[in-house]
């Protein structure tokens, strides 16, 4: 005798997930792995095979950097690189850490220490000062 699976009623159940800094920390370490690959290949695309290494100098920066497009994109393939990086770097972290409130510590100073070099980067591309024409 075999049971009909199709005419039993499926429970459905809602799964609640607690809202946190690991569930935020979790969603973020995906966001910024998804926004850092094309970032990532369009700064390789250009960099490398479209102008070359061997011509990127100073003033090829400048004429790049003309265009506020072109530093709001390199702040956020910085933004995002080292996100992922710190976050990367808080879960290694964690192997070692085993109390709550050392993880707790933990997770705010490189979310702070982020946050700061963050902040100098986004001043050194974003408000940094024009360079001086020879």
């Amino acid at each position: 005798m075999a049971a009909n699976v199709t005419s039993q009623a499926v429970k459905k159940e809602s799964v609640r997930v607690a809202q946190g800094l690991e569930i935020t920390a979790w969603k973020w370490m995906r966001y910024s792995g998804l926004l850092l690959i094309p970032l990532a290949w369009i700064h390789v695309a250009l960099q490398d095979v479209i102008v070359g290494v061997h011509a990127i100098d100073i003033t090829y920066v400048e004429m790049r950097w003309r265009l506020i497009g072109w530093r709001i994109f390199d702040f956020l393939l910085l933004a995002f690189a080292f996100a992922h990086g710190m976050n990367g770097l808080r879960q290694v972290l964690f192997d070692f850490v085993s109390g709550e409130n050392a993880r707790r510590r933990l997770s705010w100073t490189l979310l702070i220490l982020w946050l700061v070099i963050s902040l100098i980067g986004a001043v050194a591309i974003i408000g940094g000062v024009a360079i001086p024409e020879n």
